[in-house]
């Protein structure tokens, strides 16, 4: 490779890296507020609402993937750091997989949880109002231990960074081993992300339907109350919809970069970079879009916190 093509290629590699370093920044200080905003019901002496109890844990989640997706592999060309040991590689990968599969699955909880609020009639009755927040939280921390539990296998299978003598740019040092990955192990992991797609797909076609003829029918039927309400529930369905279709597109073009990351050798630390920014995504992303698209007052979150 000509100096001319590796200048280009390290230059890129910068970029990426600091977009990355940008994106955890505005992302983590989102959640946190996003989290703080959700949570103060309880400091108060309230009962969090259903989508507060969700939305926090999904704030949680949000946190730890882009931490752990960032540090330490990224920060390298900022500041001097020892390549990370055996154990470092474990903890932070199995901490990475489990948040991934936690904002997954509090993500399909929030898309169900809309979706069950919305339909009329024995759905919308199945839980009375006053046990829905127990058992939300007891949804939100079954994906903590279902995350954790699908991930145990991590520690066996992931070791410290194995540097190679063709690895010419010296950054095998930097990079965890997953070798060990076996393609049952793989399966299982496409299974899982496969089964949370196609609910949150399917519930969230179901509620552009719902919502399509609820509003032909009642457009011209409702009363003012009754209009703000339907108002309220509506941006609230849009605001799951734009989760839904933010996640899914993310994941889609990290599916992607992977199958390139697999075949493409000598673009394969650029690719790896284009991943953790495609991967760090949606964290960011999603607590501007449950800010910003509040239905009582976005600004209220700032000022609260």
């Amino acid at each position: 490779m000509s100096s001319q093509n590796k200048t280009l290629k390290a230059t890129e590699e910068l970029a990426l890296q600091t977009l990355l370093l940008f994106e955890v920044g505005c992302g983590t200080l989102a959640n946190i507020l996003l989290f703080v905003h959700n949570f103060f019901p309880i400091l108060t002496g309230s009962q969090l609402r259903p989508t507060q109890v969700i939305v926090t844990n999904l704030a949680v989640a949000n946190v730890f993937i882009l931490i752990v997706t960032t540090f330490p592999d990224n920060v390298m060309v900022f500041v001097t750091r020892n390549a990370q040991t055996n154990l470092q590689c474990k903890i932070v990968y199995f901490i990475r997989m489990v948040a991934r599969s936690t904002n997954m699955c509090s993500t399909c909880v929030l898309s169900i949880h809309q979706f069950v609020t919305l339909v009329p009639g024995h759905w919308g009755r199945l839980m009375p109002r006053g046990r829905t927040p127990n058992v939300l939280s007891y949804s939100c921390y079954s994906c903590w231990l279902f995350s954790v539990l699908n991930n145990v296998y991590i520690p066996i299978k992931v070791s410290g960074p194995q540097s190679t003598g063709n690895d010419t740019q010296n950054q095998g040092k930097w990079v965890c081993s997953t070798s060990g990955f076996s393609v049952g192990i793989v399966i299982l992991l496409f299974a899982h992300d496969v089964t949370f797609i196609s609910i949150m797909v399917c519930t969230s076609v179901s509620m552009v339907l719902l919502l399509h003829r609820h509003h032909q029918r009642t457009q011209h039927i409702l009363t003012a109350n009754q209009n703000h309400r339907g108002h309220a529930e509506t941006r609230a369905a849009h605001t799951i919809l734009m989760l839904v279709v933010t996640f899914v597109g993310l994941y889609l073009l990290n599916f992607i970069c992977v199958i390139f990351h697999t075949f493409l050798m000598d673009y394969r630390l650029w690719l790896r970079h284009v991943g953790e920014a495609l991967t760090a995504g949606f964290p960011t992303i999603s607590p501007f879009l449950l800010i910003f698209r509040d239905p009582k007052d976005p600004w209220s979150v700032l000022f609260k916190c």
